[in-house]
């Protein structure tokens, strides 16, 4: 199985990053409490990332100094647009692994896969497409619909699909 980035520790520069905090005061502030702060051991072995669809501007995805844990370099530029947006994502194996959107007739959310998805990944994206279309459909439908307009810019999406349809 393949352990999640995000299951790893957060070093200071993540912490410093997530807080908008200098590193320096981060580290003072973890050695003052180095007897209260302890470190979580996996119980056995590593555990397999959840696959997920992660809303723009996620903290999984921003809190990291090094977002390379997160999101493969070749795509970040694709994820994360120019002016600081970041657009929703589809996260496998603790890796960001495509984008999702509502479906153009909004009867789903449509994935766009980077690469081949793993064939118990897009189970596990059904469920969480079916989730999140539910939430979506109690409110307006339409909200992720502006940012369209980056599916036409180059994304580098090899295969699309929806899931979660009506």
């Amino acid at each position: 199985m393949i352990r999640s980035p995000v299951a790893r520790d957060a070093l200071p520069s993540d912490v410093a990053r997530f807080a908008l905090v200098q590193k320096g005061r981060v580290q003072a502030a973890l050695k003052e409490l180095a007897d209260e702060v302890r470190q979580l051991k996996p119980s056995e072995g590593d555990v397999a990332a959840p696959r997920r669809l992660l809303p723009m501007w996620d903290s999984t995805l921003l809190a990291y100094a090094d977002r390379g844990r997160v999101i493969p370099p070749a795509y970040r530029k694709h994820v994360t647009r120019v002016n600081g947006d970041v657009l929703p994502t589809v996260l496998v194996d603790g890796y960001v692994a495509g984008v999702w959107r509502v479906a153009n007739d909004g009867a789903g959310i449509e994935i766009g896969a980077f690469h081949e998805l793993p064939g118990p990944a897009g189970e596990a994206l059904e469920a969480e497409a079916r989730g999140l279309h539910a939430l979506l459909a109690a409110g307006d439908l339409t909200a992720y619909r502006r940012y369209d307009h980056w599916w036409a810019k180059g994304l580098p999406v090899t295969r699309t699909r929806v899931l979660a349809s009506g």
